[in-house]
């Protein structure tokens, strides 16, 4: 009796759960993630405003941190039956605010290897696509109850973008200009990732906005 109950009860189960699936609060994850991405981003700043050189441990662990948040919000996204704005929309911004973690990381990474020191480039990129990840942890917050005041942060965020791209080009002329080729390749490969990490930024920013005008 008891084991004809259970798979009774499991066969209930499974047809309301087909006829009701799940709901989730995508707004919230997705300012999970952005949170969790202005932390990591910020370990970064930390780590290089310390000046110490040594593992790079706590941003590790704030990237990993970012990556259980973007596992988790894509096996939601496959289970929900709809979500509140385009799916797809959902998928890449957690994915470009991702990649602008594992950047920071590397950043961290090949810093250490390299034996580069943060210079006044690598510390003005930082700060910007920090400044622009707070942004955007602003504006994600804001989504659900007040979108056009999201979207008054999209301009402020670009510009940290550009920010990035204008330093990036500066500090490579810069380096490239003087006779130590070893060096210069080195800190192009800094420079880089930090620029990439600005590129996932306005990735996100424009998938974001892209949200925004759909819920306005």
């Amino acid at each position: 009796m008891n084991k004809g109950s259970t798979g009774k009860d499991g066969q209930k189960k499974g047809i309301l759960s087909f006829m009701f699936p799940s709901n989730y609060d995508f707004y919230q994850m997705l300012f999970d993630q952005a949170q969790q991405t202005q932390v990591g981003v910020r370990a970064l700043h930390e780590w290089l405003i310390s000046e110490c050189n040594c593992d790079p441990e706590g941003i590790r662990l704030e990237e990993e941190k970012g990556d259980g948040i973007r596992l988790a919000t894509e096996r939601q996204l496959q289970e929900a039956f709809s979500t509140p704005f385009d799916r797809q929309d959902i998928y890449t911004m957690s994915r470009q605010m991702d990649h602008i973690l594992n950047y920071s990381l590397t950043t961290a990474y090949e810093m250490r290897a390299f034996g580069v020191q943060a210079d006044n480039a690598i510390m003005t990129m930082t700060k910007a696509l920090e400044n622009g990840v707070d942004l955007i942890a602003k504006s994600v917050m804001l989504l659900k109850t007040d979108p056009q005041k999201a979207e008054e942060t999209i301009p402020l965020i670009r510009g940290y973008e550009h920010e990035i791209e204008k330093t990036y080009v500066q500090a490579i002329s810069t380096v490239f200009a003087k006779d130590d080729p070893i060096t210069a390749m080195k800190k192009r490969e800094v420079y880089h990732h930090l620029k990439d990490a600005g590129r996932n930024m306005s990735i996100t920013v424009d998938v974001l906005h892209r949200i925004i005008v759909g819920l306005t």
